[in-house]
């Protein structure tokens, strides 16, 4: 049985987001026997799917009472999925993010009015540190990407719309950061589909999530310092590394030369501008040799790569399959 949140949230966010395109890409397939899709998320009006799950979240909240305030902490995309949800929904938006930021997500929360606050580096804990204090002592409302309840049907909604786009997807191919993105398609994919295979990938550099799939519990690393600062999650919440285990697949690791390499093959063959987090599913599958039948669904999740990575990206790309 289809679980109605996922039915809700579709219907409530198709009133302020478009439906992305699920476009096919030639030039990835292994054979002509097989299909291979992208599924556009650097279409939604901040260049990342983090708004669907923000814009959801927060508008549960009102129905709560409380403040009309919302912090949050994050590495770009999040901050600026809750400051365009904040806009739109009347709240107010402090966002937290680490020193060493990506410039374009944070252009992108500066235009959308939030407040900024800069805490520590990379790994997000001392943003996070910061964003959780800031809540306790305003009493604003933390969303909190990899905790919230809510907002994993926001992102639920993109296996809705893959198999409304098309029906005989068996494969789809989805980035790991907190995992709520995969926690959403993977619960309402195999609601949809029973067979569907669920892969998961992570950046070789920051691991936990992985590590803690394989292992059966919350596995911590020292850093996770990689170009792809939307999968740059240090530290695994349990009850996160539970639901994946269930749902997930496989998980698999890319390299950092893979993404620039799949961001180079995305944006010369198929006109995809992908940050190195959104290419990491194109990545994964590149490097996987899972067959070269059926059809596969890549999620590209969001646009907002740096002017350097793009450029790293166009040098490091030779025309070749990224392996």
């Amino acid at each position: 049985m289809f679980d109605p949140v996922f039915h809700n949230a579709r219907r409530f966010l198709s009133r302020y987001l478009p439906q992305t395109r699920l476009v096919t890409a030639q030039s990835l397939a292994k054979s002509q026997e097989q299909n291979v899709y992208l599924k556009l998320e650097s279409e939604m009006p901040t260049g990342s799917f983090k708004v669907r799950g923000a814009v959801y979240a927060l508008s549960l909240q009102p129905q709560r009472g409380g403040t009309r305030e919302v912090v949050a902490s994050s590495t770009g995309n999040h901050g600026a999925a809750v400051a365009y949800a904040a806009q739109l929904l009347g709240w107010k938006a402090r966002i937290f993010l680490p020193e060493r930021n990506n410039p374009v997500k944070r252009k992108n929360i500066e235009r959308l009015g939030a407040v900024i606050e800069e805490r520590g580096a990379i790994d997000g804990a001392a943003a996070f540190e910061g964003a959780s204090e800031y809540a306790r002592r305003s009493g604003a409302f933390f969303l909190n990407d990899a905790t919230d309840p809510d907002l994993p049907a926001g992102p639920g909604t993109i296996a809705c719309e893959i198999f409304g786009q098309q029906p005989s997807v068996d494969t789809i191919y989805v980035p790991m950061g907190d995992t709520a993105l995969i926690r959403g398609v993977a619960e309402a994919a195999k609601q949809m589909s029973k067979g569907v295979k669920i892969m998961g990938v992570q950046s070789e550099r920051a691991p936990s999530y992985f590590l803690s799939w394989k292992k059966g519990r919350a596995v911590e690393t020292e850093t996770c310092d990689t170009i792809a600062d939307g999968l740059a999650t240090r530290i695994p919440v349990l009850a996160n590394v539970e639901a994946i285990r269930e749902l997930v697949d496989e998980v698999i690791l890319v390299s950092e030369e893979q993404m620039l390499r799949a961001i180079g093959r995305l944006l010369i063959d198929e006109h995809v501008v992908a940050e190195p987090a959104g290419a990491a599913a194109t990545a994964a599958y590149l490097k996987t040799n899972h067959g070269n039948r059926g059809n596969v669904a890549l999620l590209v999740t969001g646009a907002n790569a740096s002017p350097n990575v793009l450029r790293q990206a166009i040098a490091t790309y030779d025309g070749d399959s990224p392996s």
